[in-house]
Protein backbone atom coordinates (compact mmCIF):
# COMPACT_ATOMS: atom_id res chain seq x y z
CA UNK A 1 0.00 0.00 0.00
CA UNK A 2 2.95 2.39 0.38
CA UNK A 3 2.85 3.08 -3.36
CA UNK A 4 -0.83 3.98 -3.03
CA UNK A 5 -0.04 6.32 -0.11
CA UNK A 6 2.71 8.04 -2.10
CA UNK A 7 0.40 8.48 -5.09
CA UNK A 8 -2.28 10.01 -2.87
CA UNK A 9 0.24 12.36 -1.25
CA UNK A 10 1.47 13.50 -4.65
CA UNK A 11 -2.09 13.87 -5.97
CA UNK A 12 -2.95 16.05 -2.97
CA UNK A 13 0.11 18.27 -3.23
CA UNK A 14 -0.39 18.79 -6.99
CA UNK A 15 -4.05 19.86 -6.72
CA UNK A 16 -4.40 23.44 -8.06
CA UNK A 17 -6.25 24.65 -4.93
CA UNK A 18 -3.26 23.73 -2.79
CA UNK A 19 -0.95 26.20 -4.57
CA UNK A 20 -2.17 28.88 -2.14
CA UNK A 21 -0.87 27.02 0.92
CA UNK A 22 2.44 27.91 2.51
CA UNK A 23 4.78 25.11 3.69
CA UNK A 24 2.20 22.41 2.88
CA UNK A 25 2.99 18.79 3.75
CA UNK A 26 0.97 15.56 3.64
CA UNK A 27 1.77 12.17 5.13
CA UNK A 28 -0.52 9.16 4.64
CA UNK A 29 -0.45 5.75 6.30
CA UNK A 30 -3.16 3.13 6.50
CA UNK A 31 -6.27 4.73 7.98
CA UNK A 32 -4.44 7.95 8.88
CA UNK A 33 -3.37 11.20 7.24
CA UNK A 34 -1.60 14.29 8.49
CA UNK A 35 -1.55 17.64 6.70
CA UNK A 36 0.40 20.69 7.89
CA UNK A 37 0.51 24.23 6.59
CA UNK A 38 1.69 27.64 7.73
CA UNK A 39 -1.09 30.15 8.35
CA UNK A 40 -0.56 33.88 8.07
CA UNK A 41 -2.47 37.17 8.06
CA UNK A 42 -3.28 36.69 4.36
CA UNK A 43 -5.82 34.06 5.50
CA UNK A 44 -7.51 36.28 8.11
CA UNK A 45 -11.10 37.44 8.08
CA UNK A 46 -11.99 40.97 9.20
CA UNK A 47 -11.79 39.90 12.87
CA UNK A 48 -8.06 39.26 12.62
CA UNK A 49 -7.84 35.47 12.77
CA UNK A 50 -7.68 32.68 10.19
CA UNK A 51 -10.99 32.20 8.37
CA UNK A 52 -12.92 29.07 9.29
CA UNK A 53 -13.15 27.94 5.66
CA UNK A 54 -9.38 27.46 5.62
CA UNK A 55 -9.50 25.44 8.84
CA UNK A 56 -12.36 23.37 7.42
CA UNK A 57 -10.30 22.63 4.33
CA UNK A 58 -7.39 21.25 6.36
CA UNK A 59 -9.69 19.10 8.52
CA UNK A 60 -11.59 17.78 5.50
CA UNK A 61 -8.33 16.99 3.69
CA UNK A 62 -6.94 15.05 6.66
CA UNK A 63 -10.12 13.02 7.15
CA UNK A 64 -10.61 12.55 3.39
CA UNK A 65 -7.12 11.14 2.87
CA UNK A 66 -7.35 8.93 5.98
CA UNK A 67 -10.42 7.38 4.32
CA UNK A 68 -8.80 7.37 0.85
CA UNK A 69 -5.84 5.43 2.22
CA UNK A 70 -7.84 2.21 2.18
CA UNK A 71 -9.56 2.75 -1.18
CA UNK A 72 -7.21 2.02 -4.07
CA UNK A 73 -9.63 1.63 -6.97
CA UNK A 74 -11.84 4.76 -7.06
CA UNK A 75 -11.76 8.40 -6.01
CA UNK A 76 -13.90 9.09 -2.96
CA UNK A 77 -15.90 12.26 -2.26
CA UNK A 78 -16.97 14.07 0.88
CA UNK A 79 -20.67 13.36 1.45
CA UNK A 80 -20.94 15.39 4.65
CA UNK A 81 -18.66 17.02 7.19
CA UNK A 82 -19.35 18.60 10.56
CA UNK A 83 -16.91 20.89 12.33
CA UNK A 84 -16.43 22.50 15.70
CA UNK A 85 -14.26 25.60 16.01
CA UNK A 86 -12.63 25.64 19.44
CA UNK A 87 -10.11 28.51 19.48
CA UNK A 88 -8.64 31.25 17.33
CA UNK A 89 -5.42 30.99 15.39
CA UNK A 90 -3.55 33.88 13.82
CA UNK A 91 -0.26 32.53 12.49
CA UNK A 92 2.21 29.67 12.63
CA UNK A 93 2.12 26.06 11.52
CA UNK A 94 -1.09 24.11 12.06
CA UNK A 95 -1.46 20.35 11.70
CA UNK A 96 -4.61 18.36 10.97
CA UNK A 97 -4.59 14.65 11.73
CA UNK A 98 -7.30 12.44 10.29
CA UNK A 99 -8.21 8.89 11.29
CA UNK A 100 -10.57 6.39 9.71
CA UNK A 101 -13.16 5.38 12.30
CA UNK A 102 -15.57 3.08 10.44
CA UNK A 103 -16.26 1.73 6.99
CA UNK A 104 -19.00 -0.09 5.15
CA UNK A 105 -19.23 -1.28 1.56
CA UNK A 106 -20.32 2.15 0.32
CA UNK A 107 -19.26 4.80 2.86
CA UNK A 108 -16.32 5.58 5.13
CA UNK A 109 -16.23 7.64 8.31
CA UNK A 110 -13.25 9.63 9.55
CA UNK A 111 -12.50 12.17 12.25
CA UNK A 112 -9.89 14.93 12.23
CA UNK A 113 -8.34 17.29 14.77
CA UNK A 114 -6.47 20.51 14.01
CA UNK A 115 -3.69 21.61 16.37
CA UNK A 116 -1.62 24.78 16.50
CA UNK A 117 2.17 24.76 16.84
CA UNK A 118 1.96 24.51 20.64
CA UNK A 119 -0.30 21.44 20.43
CA UNK A 120 -3.54 23.21 21.37
CA UNK A 121 -6.65 21.97 19.58
CA UNK A 122 -8.09 24.64 17.29
CA UNK A 123 -10.91 22.68 15.65
CA UNK A 124 -12.21 19.18 15.13
CA UNK A 125 -14.54 17.52 12.68
CA UNK A 126 -16.13 14.33 11.42
CA UNK A 127 -16.81 13.35 7.85
CA UNK A 128 -18.68 10.81 5.79
CA UNK A 129 -17.04 9.84 2.51
CA UNK A 130 -18.53 7.92 -0.41
CA UNK A 131 -17.02 5.96 -3.26
CA UNK A 132 -17.43 7.77 -6.59
CA UNK A 133 -17.61 6.36 -10.10
CA UNK A 134 -14.24 7.92 -11.01
CA UNK A 135 -11.51 5.31 -11.23
CA UNK A 136 -8.17 6.34 -9.70
CA UNK A 137 -6.66 5.01 -12.93
CA UNK A 138 -8.40 7.93 -14.67
CA UNK A 139 -6.97 10.60 -12.33
CA UNK A 140 -3.80 11.83 -14.01
CA UNK A 141 -2.26 13.35 -10.86
CA UNK A 142 -2.65 9.99 -9.09
CA UNK A 143 -0.98 8.10 -11.93
CA UNK A 144 1.91 10.55 -12.26
CA UNK A 145 3.10 9.81 -8.75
Amino acid sequence: MSSHFQKLERMYLSAPINARHDALTMKITEGRAEVSARVSPSLHHAGGTVHGSYLFELLDDAAFFAASSIVDDVFIVTASFSIQFLRRVEDGVVTATGALTKRSSSVLFADAALLDASGKEIAKGSGVFARSSVALADVSSYLEA
